[in-house]
């Protein structure tokens, strides 16, 4: 882990220079926008992923200070705690619950989510909806400090003062290294919106897709609570491995650049192991869910988790339950 975290922190940090001070090609610094955009993305999945889980580090303060890269590239990492680690990895895919799925209406994600008019065509224009939504992130993130907003009517703990100095002492650090800097180097205002568009974009992209692979595709399921008593029939364990899916076990690249999101079933058992044991543990947990007949979901290609995905998207375009 430290070694993958110094390399992708030298990737961002070259690809920064390289902007900053390289060729003054308008193709080579929009490249090297695209590739910072995807060091952050990177950073994010298998950096800030771990340590927020607490699962890089066996020091919950070498987890708090690696996980504060996600206040500096636009993240709370105290309100990403609340609704990814508790909302999500606790009510996985159950609506109204999980906060990951909600997604504010827009997107229908589950088939329990009511349907509205401009699903229709969701699986169409939502790859243009994921490069944007880091800047809904920031501005959301923002607003419920600010507000004490809740999460579908969950609220997250309250804010201590070391909450507030990690979230405006991240954003301020941001803001510095990705605006500051140009701009005291003589880039235009336009100039560096438009470069830091195109890297927040990209890793949007990135990022979004990856978690839609996991939980929105094809061979899952999205559980209903009982509507008296609010409780689902399995036990949790067993909801973790229906409402969850792999992809792409055997593509080394994908293994070490998303930081084991590839292996999104043996994570949502284990959130607190870090993901370089995750291809190890797969097959032991792929034989126990043989032994009792639990379907453990796996896609041997990204393409294929891709291709799930779009086509569950469009059948949730359609309307109605499943």
């Amino acid at each position: 882990m430290y070694l993958k975290t110094a390399i992708i922190t030298a990737w961002i940090l070259a690809t920064w220079i390289v902007i900053l001070v390289g060729s003054p090609s308008i193709s080579i610094k929009v490249l090297g926008c695209i590739a910072l955009g995807g060091g952050i993305a990177g950073c994010g999945m298998s950096i800030g992923h771990d340590a927020n889980h607490g699962g890089y580090s066996s020091s919950p303060l070498v987890n708090r200070c690696i996980g504060f890269c996600y206040d500096i590239i636009g993240v709370s990492s105290f309100l990403w705690k609340f609704r990814h680690n508790q909302l999500h990895h606790v009510y996985t895919n159950l609506d109204g619950y999980d906060a990951e799925i909600e997604g504010d209406g827009v997107v229908r994600m589950s088939p329990h989510t009511e349907h509205q008019p401009h699903h229709r065509l969701q699986h169409v224009w939502i790859w243009l909806i994921y490069p944007f939504i880091p800047f809904y992130w920031y501005i959301r993130d923002t607003q419920r400090v600010l507000f004490n907003q809740d999460y579908q009517e969950q609220a997250p703990p309250p804010m201590q003062r070391s909450d507030y100095l990690v979230f405006w002492g991240g954003r301020c650090l941001g803001l510095l290294f990705f605006v500051g800097i140009p701009l005291a180097m003589g880039y235009s205002f336009l100039e560096v919106a438009l470069g830091l568009s195109i890297v927040y974009m990209t890793y949007g992209a990135i990022v979004c897709e990856v978690f839609m692979l996991a939980h929105v595709v094809e061979s899952v399921e999205f559980p209903k609570p009982n509507p008296e008593s609010h409780q689902i029939e399995d036990e949790w364990a067993i909801v973790q491995i229906k409402t969850t899916a792999d992809f792409a076990p055997h593509n080394p690249i994908l293994n070490w650049y998303l930081g084991g999101l590839n292996y999104q079933v043996i994570h949502h058992l284990f959130p607190q192991v870090c993901h370089i044991h995750y291809p190890q543990l797969a097959p032991i947990l792929a034989e126990v869910c043989e032994e009792f007949g639990v379907n453990y979901c796996v896609y041997p290609t990204l393409r294929a988790a891709v291709a799930s995905n779009y086509r569950w998207l469009r059948l949730m375009a359609i309307g109605g339950e499943v």
